[in-house]
């Protein structure tokens, strides 16, 4: 058993917070999924990846009392904080194009492959709140690589599976996922 699955399971049976023992732990794996994540904004944005970190290490930690399972869960919960960040990011952004004056965009005739980041990111959030209600397993797994930035090996390993079973759920996921992004914005 690795150190930081030792680590959440003696925390959960002693009832004990861990995260100044988590940070070490965690952090440099977390900051390259933020950075992988972060890749695919656009060139000039503003968030780096040790702040998305810091953002989202706050966010899980805030409550004390809080406990995860094992690493999967660990990742996971890290993975929903960051789609939660950068959600929140897209939607100021857009707020504060509204109010400058400037014109909406009509995201009923928007192509995905046409938005910005800032876009997709809020096109794929809504779409993925839909599919967790009909297949949370697929929603999880674009969760973790579009949100989390994992890899299809890595989704792999913290789900101890095959990389064939996580290729094929990606696969269907995507699909899926696409689907409710064009019924929305038809």
């Amino acid at each position: 058993m690795d150190k930081l699955t030792e680590i959440l399971k003696a925390a959960s049976e002693n009832g004990r917070p861990v995260a100044r023992e988590l940070l070490p732990l965690v952090y440099d794996e977390l900051r390259s999924l933020a950075s992988r994540r972060l890749t695919r904004e656009a060139p000039g944005q503003t968030l780096q990846a040790t702040a998305l970190v810091h953002e989202a290490w706050l966010r899980l930690t805030k409550d004390e009392a809080r406990e995860w399972n094992d690493k999967a869960h660990f990742f996971r919960a890290a993975a929903k904080a960051m789609r939660n960040i950068l959600v929140d990011r897209a939607r100021a952004k857009a707020t504060a194009k509204r109010g400058s004056g400037q014109a909406t965009a009509d995201l009923g005739s928007l192509e995905v492959a046409d938005a910005t980041e800032d876009e997709r990111i809020l096109m794929v959030d809504e779409a993925l709140k839909q599919l967790e209600q009909e297949d949370a397993e697929s929603a999880r797994v674009i969760s973790l690589k579009f949100f989390g930035g994992l890899t299809n090996e890595e989704v792999a390993r913290l789900d101890e599976v095959s990389l064939r079973t996580v290729e094929r759920q990606w696969a269907y996921a995507r699909g899926r996922l696409y689907q409710l992004i064009q019924e929305e914005n038809s």
